[in-house]
């Protein structure tokens, strides 16, 4: 079969499965298989595809028409224009998390200072490492309950040449700081958010990921009250905590950390907020 009628049955098939980008996931997953890149597979479609490639092909197919999220198949997912390492151990990297990422740009516009970062739950690291990456001086801890995560999160840290300015530290929320005597110049989250009541309504796709990183079984507010609520003694003064929601909204602020602005995107929905540390 030539590449480009393989591509088009295909991109049928995800169709009716309810692929929202049926074409694409093709391109990729043939991409994947005959290891190639989106210049050579346009250059190949007129050829025929070898046997031993639309066997593996297939096998790739299948499991996304099960729904399956194409990052968990790929191996990978890009955040911040990284591509970072991923397993059903840890939640896929989103565009909605950058928001964080350009927050904490805002709060800290000079990049060569040694800043002390926190990541909690940090997943696939994509927020840790970012930060590693975009700030050359500083340090940051990363935290997950997961044993996995961490480890996928350590990958990537080394993939991406910051092991050296990283700490990777099992255990719940902030509760694998309390060891360390340095205060924090932010702490920063990417918490589970989403409402038991919503957990039903969403995408097939997020039933493969891990539902512990998606939900606190709650009404979605419980670890980012916690995080508001333990943050600040682990804060220099004026330090900032910035965290990703979701509908459930934002915690309430602390006697001793403040609101500093809320995170919209283009669109105007809340997607986080920032809080400081009084002085």
């Amino acid at each position: 079969m030539l590449a480009r009628d393989l591509l088009y049955s295909s991109a049928k098939r995800l169709t009716l499965a309810g692929a929202d980008a049926p074409r694409l996931d093709a391109e990729l997953l043939l991409m994947h298989a005959w290891q190639c890149d989106r210049i050579e597979l346009i250059d190949r479609s007129q050829q025929e595809v070898p046997d031993k490639i639309r066997q593996a092909f297939k096998a790739l197919l299948e499991r996304r028409l099960q729904r399956e999220p194409l990052a968990y198949i790929l191996g990978e997912k890009e955040f911040w224009s990284h591509r970072f390492i991923v397993t059903p151990d840890v939640l896929i990297p989103r565009p909605e998390t950058e928001h964080l990422i350009e927050a904490m740009l805002k709060c800290f516009p000079s990049r060569e200072q040694a800043y002390r970062f926190c990541d909690i739950g940090t997943g696939s690291g994509c927020i840790a490492v970012t930060l590693a990456c975009e700030y050359p001086q500083a340090h940051v801890i990363a935290t997950d309950i997961s044993h996995a995560a961490l480890e996928v999160a350590r990958q990537n840290a080394a993939s991406h040449g910051v092991t050296d300015r990283m700490d990777f530290l099992g255990g719940d929320m902030l509760s694998p700081l309390a060891g360390h005597s340095d205060l924090q110049d932010a702490i920063i989250s990417n918490p589970p958010y989403v409402a038991l009541a919503e957990m039903a309504e969403l995408d097939r796709e997020l039933a493969f990921e891990p539902r512990h990183a998606l939900t606190d079984e709650g009404k979605g507010l419980h670890f980012l009250q916690q995080i508001v609520d333990d943050a600040p003694r682990l804060l220099k003064p004026g330090g900032y905590v910035i965290l990703e929601t979701g509908p459930c909204g934002l915690p309430s602020a602390s006697d001793t950390l403040t609101l500093h602005e809320n995170i919209c995107d283009l669109a105007g929905h809340l997607r986080g907020a920032v809080y400081q540390r009084r002085p």
